[in-house]
């Protein structure tokens, strides 16, 4: 984190803002995408106004949410493919210096792109079913699940992944 003055942060959320909206994808969905995450960064920007002062809340919820807003517009327009590509080309000196797998790294960001809103999915579909059967929707009784599910994926992946051969090593 460089910059701390709002004069250059604030300026940067209004960008990535309007770079979001851009893409086309609308204020509700955009919205929808990016609601969880943004509220995790408001909760961190009142434990720093809390802890330091407005102005420190300010600067971390500017820089923070738009980081937030530019990764979703990147993400509404680029696909997995294309961004698992170019993050294996942003990494090859890492890799030709034997600091990283760039493949690896790249199918490891790529899953996660990939995979983080259906386990949100999955949660919402869990604690939807908790509520279906008059089950108070409680963190230990739908993490349980989640966990399992997605350590079920996890292995489907894993198998995937070995059957295509995609890893060199």
């Amino acid at each position: 984190f460089l910059v701390s003055d709002l004069r250059v942060l604030v300026p940067a959320l209004a960008l990535s803002t309007g770079l979001l909206l851009s893409t086309g994808v609308g204020v509700r969905e955009a919205f929808r995408r990016t609601r969880f995450v943004l509220f995790t960064v408001l909760i961190l920007a009142a434990a720093n106004y809390y802890l330091h002062s407005p102005h420190e809340a300010l600067v971390v919820f500017c820089r923070l949410a738009a980081l937030v807003l530019l990764a979703a517009a990147v993400t509404a327009t680029t696909g997995i493919s294309a961004f698992m590509d170019e993050v294996t080309r942003l990494l090859m000196p890492l890799e030709r210096r034997g600091l990283v797998q760039a493949a690896d790294v790249s199918l490891a960001v790529g899953l996660v792109i990939r995979f983080v809103p259906e386990i949100l999915a999955r949660y919402r579909d869990i604690a939807d079913a908790h509520r279906a059967r008059g089950l108070p929707v409680r963190p230990l009784t739908t993490l349980v699940p989640l966990i399992i599910l997605t350590l079920k994926d996890a292995d489907t992946i894993a198998m995937a992944i070995d059957a295509r051969g995609f890893r060199r090593h």
